[in-house]
């Protein structure tokens, strides 16, 4: 009888450190902003758009550590982009191969994203964002004239000229697979985006 009750208080105990441990790696990934659960901006989206969502993380999840995104053709463009008062968008990633596929053709690819999205940390780490497609609005209208650039169902961003980024006319779609964004998991800015972090030039 002594045994089975030292075991009883043994396996509370073991049960009761596992929980404590699951709380503290939920509560830090919450914090972060950064969870593998359905979060509270997932609860506010449609079925597609979740669809949206979890095509785009699944097809970056490669990519957590910058170099393999640079691997793979994507590279620094803009220095870290923030916002005079709407938080930042962060790093833009782009691969020049693929947006020149899609500005040719007009076709988009949930899978393939022209744009991967990081964070700079106070360490100097990257961390992953989300991701970003774009087209330029001179070929993608004279493809598709009076018909904006949609990807599942979630229609694109306009951004006009001149801009900061000193691009032509754009549509855009942000796609915040990896970093829950308080306004919507598909808006340009992040308000839990800075640039503080980042040593580099940054776009304004």
């Amino acid at each position: 009888m002594k045994v089975i009750k030292r075991f009883a208080t043994h396996f509370q105990i073991s049960m009761l450190a596992i929980a404590l441990l699951c709380i503290g790696s939920s509560s830090a990934l919450a914090r972060n902003g950064h969870s593998n659960t359905e979060t509270s901006q997932q609860t506010g989206l449609t079925q597609d758009q979740k669809n949206l969502v979890k095509v785009v993380r699944e097809s970056t999840a490669g990519f957590q550590d910058v170099a393999a995104a640079k691997n793979a053709g994507y590279a620094l463009l803009f220095g870290c982009v923030t916002g005079p008062d709407a938080g930042a968008m962060g790093l833009h990633f782009v691969n020049g191969a693929i947006l020149d596929e899609v500005n040719k053709t007009g076709v988009f690819d949930a899978t393939r994203p022209q744009i991967v999205l990081y964070e700079p940390s106070a360490n100097g780490n990257l961390r992953l964002t989300g991701a970003d497609f774009v087209v330029f609005a001179a070929q993608w209208d004279a493809l598709h004239p009076n018909d904006p650039p949609q990807l599942l169902g979630q229609r694109f961003h306009f951004f006009e000229s001149p801009n900061r980024f000193g691009l032509p006319a754009f549509y855009t779609l942000h796609v915040w697979a990896w970093k829950d964004n308080p306004n919507g998991a598909f808006v340009n800015w992040h308000p839990n985006v800075a640039c503080e972090q980042f040593v580099g030039s940054t776009t304004k």
